[in-house]
Parts: C-alpha cells; structure tokens; sequence
C-alpha cells in the first residue's frame, strides 16, 4: 500500500496523477459514458397547491425513485442569486494555499472540516478533490448559528461565508421537507409523516471542488458509493462530471441549468424498507477545468431511530434492515468503513452480528 502523502503538499499542481490516486483496472473512469436522461420534477403545481399536479409529481418521483434512486427538480424556489453567492465563496476559499485552508482541517474521526483527499484515513485509490463539510442543525431547541460560527478560525474577512452557507443551507433544508411530502405520497403514504420524520435534522453541506487532472483516465474526483445519508441535494456547475451506474453500467448526468439533482441515500432506503433504492454514483474528472458541486445531505437527528412506517411493512415487505439511529450509521462510515454500494448491507450485517455477540467491537474496516 502507497504511503500516506504528507501534509502541505499539493498534488494538484503535478503533471502526472502520484500512484496513491490511481484507480484499479475495474474502477477505472469511463470519459465518454452515454447520458442518461433522468425524469425532472417541476414543483411548481405543489408550492402553488395543485393537487393534481401534487399527485402527479409524486408518481414520477416514485418511479425514478424505484428505478434509478435519483431525480431532479426545476422551478424548486431557490433563488438563483444564493446559488451564485455560494459558488464565488466556493472559489475564494478553495483558491487560497493549502495551509489557509488547513486552519479548517477536519478532525481525525469527525465529519466536518476541510478535507483533501491526501490527508484522510486512506492510502489508495484517493479521490481528486478537495472538500469542505458543515454541519447543519435545525430543531426547535438548536440555532443555525454553528453555520455562521463555523467560519470564526479563518478570520474575520470570512465571517460572511458563514452567512451565506447559512442561508443556503436553510433553504435547502426547506426543499427537502418539501420534496419529503411528495415522496411520502409516492410511497402510499400519509403527506407529512416523512417530513415530520426529518423536520428535526442534523445535516451536511458540503463543497466539493474537482481541480484540473493531468490524466483524467487514471483516477476519479468520487469513487463509486452510495450516500449513506437520506437525502442529496446536489447544484452542479456547468461541468458535466457525474455518473450514476445504471443496468449495469455508468451513465452521464449532465447538468441543466435552474435544475437540482436529488437522490435517495442509505438511510431513506433503510426508512423506505428498501422500497426505493440508495443510487449508486461516482464523480470523473477532467484536464481542462475546474468542477464544483455543493451537496446538502438531509439526516435526521443523531438518536432518532430508523425504523419505517408502518404502511412499508406487510407481508409482501417484511422488514429488510435492522432498526439503527444515524449516529451509528455515521461512526461506521467516518471510523471503519469506506462508502460504497454495499455500506447499507455491511452496517447491518455488522449490527446484527455485534447485537449477538458484543456490542462494543469495532466492525471491520474495507479499507
């Protein structure tokens, strides 16, 4: 295994991809996979209260949800000039040398921070990428303010990226509820018990930034995974660069302007029992420009248990995972596993075998 690239040092500016990022035979990016045209969602008859047209977006989100995991929303409400702010905060901090940028350095073990792809837990097939993750908390007892405060150890010019990330992640936080009660119909549901599910949330914003790659062929800004949060909001640049894998092989998602592409993580699958798959997608790279994306990843509190309604239970649908809280889920993914297709699977395998034995072993590592 490739050692551990020392911090400080910037592999982006190389002219050749360091052997730590190169991707295996089978994980090897394909640059030109065919698009795949995803069903999009116009929200505009639900915000303005048609039923109709409620119930008509909701049948096609249920059956993208149960074809492909993933979807996408126009004329959503979020106001353009937000989306604008965010990318040109996105710009200013990733552009700045790598040890302003540490002064955010995520912590061993932790979700949240700045985080290059050479200076986390791994030794081998390391994304291109750069990240920043901020943490989002909404719940009638917590304030909004770990957003604004986030930006307190970068100084004080900074201090207005706390309120623009704030004010992105409440809106979004908002869609999410929204889009919540339309899959809640698409699953045969009563409109609010999904939303009332997640109304009460503990959340993830986070900056992805994708630098130029001098061999885009070798190594990938994403490896393939499945999001073992609940639910993905993600903006898109203009660069195309994600791909999700479906029948069984990788397929293009190209962005489209005003448009959000959301789709289903772990957890709602697990909430779902199963109904609805988690999608499975990864990002390429490429060697002319810089790629950016911002995700909102919706979670629910850290101790709330996950376990579907009961309307996703018969006997057709026997229950499919163990009951967990996202805490656990989370501890998996940040200490001992590496997300991909099969997290969901191994978490519960994992549960269901330290429940029998002991609950405190630590689970294996994939790493």
């Amino acid at each position: 295994m490739a050692a551990v690239l020392p911090l400080g040092f910037d592999p982006f500016i190389l002219d050749n991809v360091p052997a730590q990022f190169i991707c295996t035979e089978v994980e090897k990016p394909c640059l030109d996979a065919e698009e795949l045209h995803i069903p999009t969602v116009d929200l505009h008859g639900f915000f303005a209260g048609d039923p109709n047209e409620t119930f008509a977006a909701a049948r096609v989100v249920a059956e993208a949800c149960e074809k492909y995991g993933l979807f996408q929303v126009v004329n959503h409400g979020v106001d353009a000039k937000i989306l604008k702010q965010a990318h040109l905060c996105m710009d200013r901090y990733f552009q700045m040398p790598v040890s302003d940028k540490q002064k955010a350095k995520r912590k061993v073990g932790e979700s949240f921070g700045y985080a290059s792809s050479f200076t986390g837990r791994f030794a081998s097939n390391l994304p291109w990428k750069e990240t920043l993750s901020i943490r989002y908390v909404s719940s009638p007892t917590s304030s909004d303010a770990l957003v604004e405060d986030y930006f307190h150890c970068m100084g004080e010019d900074f201090q207005h990226f706390g309120l623009v990330y704030n004010e992105y992640s409440k809106e979004m936080c908002d869609l999410s509820l929204s889009i919540l009660e339309i899959m809640g119909l698409g699953l045969g549901l009563e409109r609010q018990i999904l939303r009332e599910f997640f109304e009460a949330n503990d959340s993830i914003l986070r900056l992805n930034y994708y630098p130029q790659c001098p061999q885009p062929d070798l190594t990938l800004g994403t490896g393939a995974h499945c999001d073992p949060t609940s639910l993905t909001i993600l903006h898109q640049d203009e660069i195309s660069g994600l791909q999700v894998f479906v029948d069984n092989k990788w397929r293009s998602i190209s962005p489209k302007p005003n448009a959000l592409v959301i789709n289903v993580g772990d957890t709602l699958m697990a909430l779902c029992n199963g109904r609805w798959k988690s999608c499975l997608h990864r990002a390429v790279v490429n060697n002319e420009r810089v790629r950016k994306s911002i995700a909102f990843f919706l979670c629910p509190e850290m101790d709330k248990m996950v376990i579907p309604p009961k309307g996703l239970v018969d006997e057709d649908y026997p229950r499919k995972y163990p009951e967990f809280t996202w805490a656990m889920l989370l501890e998996f993914t940040q200490k001992y596993y590496r997300s991909d297709a099969k997290t969901l699977d191994e978490f519960s395998a994992w549960l269901l075998q330290n429940q029998k034995t002991n609950p405190h072993e630590s689970p294996k590592s994939n790493e």
